[in-house]
């Protein structure tokens, strides 16, 4: 799995039963390694997994689930459990990694073709169409965080990791029937926000 060659030894311990994630969690943000060991062993395929659902090289995928356990570690102490579930949150730290990780191939991308059809007309076009795409985005991200924690986390999930709704039941251990309810909920307010079909 994940580049566990390259973890601290020990990241293959079992965890502890009856102990959560999130319990754990709060022993990491006070540095506790043996905590971190144990999150690694319950999340780690799950990060890999989702990275790999968003990136298609598993190359780059193994090193953003690297990179995410890495801020793991080091940013458990912002950890919320008020805010919604451990594995929520790091679903999230590794849909934002991975989409990052997108962006910035995509912009290597971009910039090569850039240089490689290089017409004053063209590249005006492709300037204008960059800076819509970064508005959309941050009208986006804007609308996202308007969201409740838990509304957020599903559309998330769904929406840009691809999930379907019973994955992330399954994740998020909860009903299907209330994933669809906050997904739905979820849509509605990211459509109102970002005033979709207000002029029909």
């Amino acid at each position: 799995m994940v580049g566990r060659q390259e973890a601290a030894p020990g990241l293959s311990s079992v965890p502890e039963p009856g102990e959560t994630t999130e319990t754990l969690l709060e022993r990491v943000g006070r540095g506790d390694e043996a905590a971190f060991e144990q999150v690694y062993a319950r999340v780690a395929d799950v990060v890999f997994g989702l990275a790999r659902s968003v990136l298609r090289d598993p190359h780059q995928a193994e090193e953003v689930a690297q990179e995410v356990l890495l801020e793991v570690w080091r940013s458990a102490a912002r950890f919320d459990a008020a805010k919604g579930s451990a594995r929520a949150w790091i679903a999230t730290l590794t849909h934002r990694r991975a989409v990052d990780r997108v962006r910035s191939s995509q912009a290597a991308r971009n910039r090569d073709q850039v240089v490689a059809s290089r017409s004053n007309e063209r590249e005006y076009d492709e300037v204008v169409e960059k800076v819509e795409r970064t508005l959309d985005a941050e009208r986006v991200r804007h609308c996202l965080d308007g969201l409740t924690p838990r509304q957020r986390d599903t559309v998330t999930l769904a929406y840009y990791g691809g999930r379907s709704y019973a994955d992330v039941a399954g994740l998020l251990k909860l009903p299907l029937g209330t994933v669809k309810t906050r997904m739905r909920d979820g849509l509605i307010r990211l459509r109102d926000c970002l005033g979709v079909g207000s002029d029909a």
